[in-house]
């Protein structure tokens, strides 16, 4: 015998599941008819951002300019060029320094669950020079410099000011963290534990990074 609310509950599935049919069909019938527009060069945007941070006696001072494509309305992906200058204190002692200047090239991507809203995400390899200066007077370490290179995966939300339909150009500003925390990375603190220096603590440091998105081509969906 069937009961009430075994129908009810017959009825609550059909409805999700008929809500799921509409919603599927509307992003296939969007995705289609975005791939029969095929390449349109006002999808094209540059821009960039530039780079600040200071946490934990760390400075961390850069630019990031970019050229990318609006795939679709809720993504835009990527190439992206990365320099950064990073400094600190009380590396391996305190009252030594470090000078690292990075650079390298890196893809991205934005995801967009509002139209002022992104997640982004973006790869780089860099390559950087460090320089060390010793504390003055220190007995167990000397100035040296090291070249070293680093994979690095940034991830962090964002908020797009001015963003529309139909328009490439707007202002952002988002909040990264490398999560790959490789010791290598000009976006992480590394902290030496004073009676062991051969005991590191890697942390994520914020990377704000704030910039505009230009339109290359002028024009609007219609």
């Amino acid at each position: 015998m069937i009961t009430l609310s075994l129908i009810h509950h017959m009825k609550k599935c059909l409805l999700l599941a008929g809500a799921i049919l509409l919603i599927a069909n509307a992003v296939m019938s969007q995705d289609e008819e975005e791939s029969q527009k095929g390449f349109k060069k006002e999808n094209l945007f540059t821009g960039g951002s530039v780079t600040l941070s200071f946490f934990s006696g760390q400075t961390v001072l850069g630019a990031n300019p970019i050229f990318g494509y609006k795939l679709a309305n809720w993504i835009d992906a990527g190439l992206a060029l990365n320099f950064v200058y990073t400094g600190a204190r009380d590396y391996n002692e305190y009252n030594d320094k470090i000078r690292q200047t990075t650079w390298g090239p890196g893809l991205f991507t934005r995801l967009y669950p509002v139209s002022f809203l992104f997640v982004q995400a973006q790869l780089e390899h860099n390559y950087s020079t460090l320089k060390y200066y010793a504390a003055p007077g220190s007995l167990n370490y000397m100035d040296g410099k090291i070249n070293t290179g680093a994979n690095s995966l940034l991830l962090g939300p964002g908020f797009a000011q001015g963003r529309r339909p139909g328009s490439n150009s707007f202002y952002y500003i988002t909040v990264l963290f490398d999560v790959l925390k490789n010791i290598n990375s000009p976006y992480v603190n590394v902290v030496v534990n004073p009676d062991n220096t051969s005991q590191r603590r890697v942390s994520m440091t914020p990377i704000i990074r704030a910039g505009f998105n230009i339109a290359l081509f002028g024009g609007r969906d219609r």
